[in-house]
């Protein structure tokens, strides 16, 4: 970044990291400390799919890869704007697990220049009472933010707001509230 972007107010895009999303592992340990939440063994990859022959291998050896183990088959959906969802499944107990098969299918798609097709990755967890919670990685800010649905298309904000106070050292959240969007019905939660 030059001193004429500084001085016109450009700042570099965050590039992602994926390794960050091991953290997510150490997260759920302060996360059921603090608030009773347990992951549910969900995780799940949105990507907008690309045309081609090339994107569609590549599509079928990601699922490949994660059927490899004769664990549960990796299902895909489509939602309403169009994006595909990647949903792996493991046991609730095994979150490394699911935290490997999204870094799995994140770092293939990334590594064969689709990148700019991943949209965000999420891990599932459920309280005590019976909410749900999902901790959802930016690819392109870099960033985690809790998102907590209620029946009806609302969000529990001040569950949210909580989560972020519980484990914000254990991972780098997002700081714009505003970019802690709404994934309504994605699978995982």
């Amino acid at each position: 970044m030059g001193f004429l972007d500084t001085l016109l107010g450009r700042s570099k895009p965050v590039e992602p990291d994926l390794d960050r999303l091991f953290g997510l592992s150490t997260a759920a340990v302060t996360l059921e400390a603090a608030t009773g939440f347990t992951p549910t063994g969900l995780g799940s990859v949105c990507f907008r799919a690309a045309e081609g022959g090339a994107f569609a291998r590549l599509q079928r050896d990601v699922r490949e890869l994660l059927d490899a183990d004769e664990g549960p088959a990796v299902e895909l959906s489509e939602d309403s704007y169009g994006y595909t969802w990647l949903l792996t499944r493991q046991d609730p107990s095994d979150l490394p697990a699911v935290v490997t098969d999204l870094h799995a299918v994140n770092s293939t798609l990334e590594s064969h220049g689709f990148g700019p097709h991943l949209l965000c990755s999420l891990a599932g967890f459920r309280g005590p009472d019976g909410r749900r919670l999902g901790l959802v990685y930016l690819y392109k800010r870099g960033t985690f933010y809790p998102f907590a649905p209620l029946p009806g298309e609302r969000r529990d904000n001040a569950l949210e707001l909580q989560v972020r106070g519980a484990i914000g050292a254990d991972l780098p959240f997002e700081d714009e509230l505003s970019r802690w969007f709404p994934v309504w019905g994605a699978p995982g939660l």
